[in-house]
């Protein structure tokens, strides 16, 4: 690419200021709603009892000072000893004040709590529940680690939003305004502009120098996206990296991706450190030049001691949020992209949704039929070519052919993981793309080549199958799939953990709990997608008799490797290229001598060899 087209490129995919401030108030409007439900009305009682909490806190805090001169003045020009009462009831009165002021900001907190939890839960529930709506070619083209760091960090965002920018922002203009009103009244309009002037130059620089910073934060949680990714990657990969002796590989690919997370962490450090510095400047200014114009009115009789102390209490208790702000400031503006992120990802559209008019599937006898189906990955690789299979119900189909021979590509299609490009899917006559995909998913049981479990018990992993099964049911179907016996004579039994991913079982035994939870589902159409290519040939025919077992009663698609376990199928389908070229019995492929029994001969010499 040219360097001109190079640079265009790079400034088109660089968002603009423009771009962030829409960015942010796009997730401001979609975080709204959580905040002011139309059918909850608890929630904005709460939301406005929050506020009032609020608007009492703020008066009793501008208040506050005017009693702590008082209390001065009674000391300074009366003398303690007539009117050390007062000086002291003033000063009781004043601490009375400010603890008021903290009891209604833990009211306000108190009562907003629970709306704040509220939606974060929805929000994290919706995102959890939007990521499983998402399509198949969406979760194999990211990386897990990532996206639970986008999930994680935009969940923390929404909290720290609600919080802060309710009760720090807002909470910080109300009262600078209330406090500009007192010095207007009670001294003249100079104070008042030395604040104004002081608190918009502190704005702007912070404002200007955090956009330079979201950038370097940016820069930086991709970088910390990219060692997460790394990290998780390579501990689920824990076998492999064993088995090639590459912790130190592993270690020093981690080690880099964590330079450069090091590195941009610094640069977001390094200008933390400038903004502190230049935002204590500005403060430490303003604040000065108010007090030498409250010590010149001292010193002009204008003005009194007390008001000399109480125009520095004001100007703390306006310079504490203000340096406070620059933080909040900070977080929120990373908040805002940390949101950004989890409201993209809540954007990407479903590639299968279920149709406008969408009924459940009625299965009466489980006939599956691919009629002239037609698909692929992407426009430019065809995977299946007017493809026609027929199941009857009961039956057994298995489906064979070389490796990318479109096979494992018919199972995702009939579990309906992609939508057909061409011709139909249907079951018992229904059109999958026409019905429910609950529906759907509950009619059809899959044993996949790998069984993947959930890092519990046995037990759990086998009562996943059917949502209320009782003991009985989860006993019979581990009895069904031949490994009852076996988890008895475990210490725990059923409450057995089978570790990560099922680590802690072999082969055999993870694809028996597989079997076991499709059979507690209890489907009438089962696929069975190479589930024994993986297995040694001992294991393989002991699942084997499990999986007949399994497909009694039931219309069975099988997708096979090993043409050994396929050799009794009702019918056998040999596909090449995306394409059926054969169909028949075992016996009538074979007498047919063609591609099904040159398959058939050679996995036959290679069993012979080895």
């Amino acid at each position: 690419m040219p360097a001109d087209s190079a640079a265009s490129a790079q400034k088109t995919n660089t968002p603009t200021a423009s771009d962030e401030r829409h960015s942010g108030m796009r997730t401001i409007r979609k975080v709204a709603p959580y905040m002011w439900p139309k059918d909850q009305p608890w929630v904005k009682h709460r939301v406005m009892w929050a506020m009032g909490m609020l608007l009492i806190s703020k008066l009793i805090a501008v208040g506050t000072p005017m009693l702590y001169k008082g209390a001065v003045d009674n000391l300074a020009d009366r003398g303690v000893t007539t009117l050390a009462l007062g000086a002291i009831g003033l000063t009781v009165a004043y601490g009375f004040a400010r603890l008021m002021n903290v009891g209604f900001q833990q009211l306000r907190d108190a009562i907003f709590a629970r709306v704040a939890q509220r939606a974060l839960r929805m929000l994290a529930l919706e995102t959890f529940e939007h990521i499983h709506r998402l399509s198949m070619r969406y979760h194999i083209t990211r990386k897990t680690g990532g996206l639970s760091r986008i999930i994680e960090r935009g969940v923390k965002g929404v909290e720290f939003l609600l919080r802060f920018l309710l009760f720090s922002i807002g909470p910080l203009i109300l009262e600078l305004l209330m406090i500009s009103v007192v010095l207007l009244f009670l001294f003249d309009w100079s104070y008042v502009a030395v604040v104004a002037v002081t608190i918009g130059l502190y704005t702007w620089f912070t404002f200007a120098v955090t956009e330079w910073r979201v950038k370097l934060r940016r820069e930086m949680n991709d970088q910390d996206t990219d060692a997460n990714q790394k990290a998780i990657d390579s501990l689920l990969n824990f076998e492999t990296v064993k088995y090639f002796n590459a912790e130190g590989r592993e270690a020093q690919r981690y080690d880099r991706a964590m330079e450069q997370y090091e590195a941009a962490a610094l640069k977001t450090a390094y200008s933390l450190s400038f903004l502190n510095f230049g935002q204590s400047v500005l403060i430490t200014a303003g604040l000065v030049i108010v007090m030498v114009l409250a010590a010149i009115g001292v010193q002009n009789g204008t003005l009194t001691v007390g008001d000399f102390v109480m125009v520095n209490a004001y100007m703390i208790q306006i310079t504490m949020p203000l340096n406070f702000l620059g933080t909040v400031y900070r977080e929120i503006r990373q908040a805002l992209v940390d949101m950004g992120e989890m409201f993209t990802l809540l954007e990407q559209p479903a590639e299968v949704k279920d149709a406008p008019d969408a009924k459940p599937i009625a299965v009466t006898g489980g006939r599956v039929e691919l009629d002239n189906v037609v698909f692929g990955y992407d426009s430019e690789r065809q995977i299946l070519n007017n493809v026609s299979i027929v199941a009857e119900p009961g039956e057994t189909v298995a489906i064979v052919g070389s490796t990318g021979s479109g096979k494992s590509t018919i199972g995702r299609l009939l579990f309906r993981f992609y939508d057909v490009h061409g011709g139909s899917l249907r079951i018992d006559g229904q059109d999958i793309r026409e019905v429910t995909q609950t529906s759907l998913h509950d009619c059809i049981g899959v044993v996949p080549q790998d069984t993947v479990l959930f890092n519990d018990t046995i037990h759990y992993n086998i009562a996943y199958g059917r949502d209320g099964a009782t003991e009985e049911d989860i006993i019979n179907a581990a009895k069904a799939a031949q490994i009852h016996d076996f988890i008895v004579t475990l210490p725990d039994g059923y409450n057995t953990s089978v570790g990560e991913r099922g680590l802690k079982l072999s082969g055999g035994e993870k694809q028996r709990v597989g079997i076991a939870r499709t059979l507690l589902k209890n489907p009438p159409i089962l696929l069975l997608d190479e589930a024994t290519s993986a297995l040694d040939t001992e294991t393989e025919q002991e699942i084997k008799e499990a999986l007949n077992a399994a497909g009694r009663g039931r219309t069975v698609l099988t997708i096979a490797h090993r043409l050994s376990t396929i050799s009794e199928a009702d019918k056998i389908v040999v596909l090449e290229k995306g394409e059926v070229i054969e169909t028949g019995t075992h016996d009538a492929l074979i007498a047919k001598n063609g591609r099904y029994a040159a398959l058939w001969h050679r996995q036959a010499q290679d069993e012979v060899a080895a």
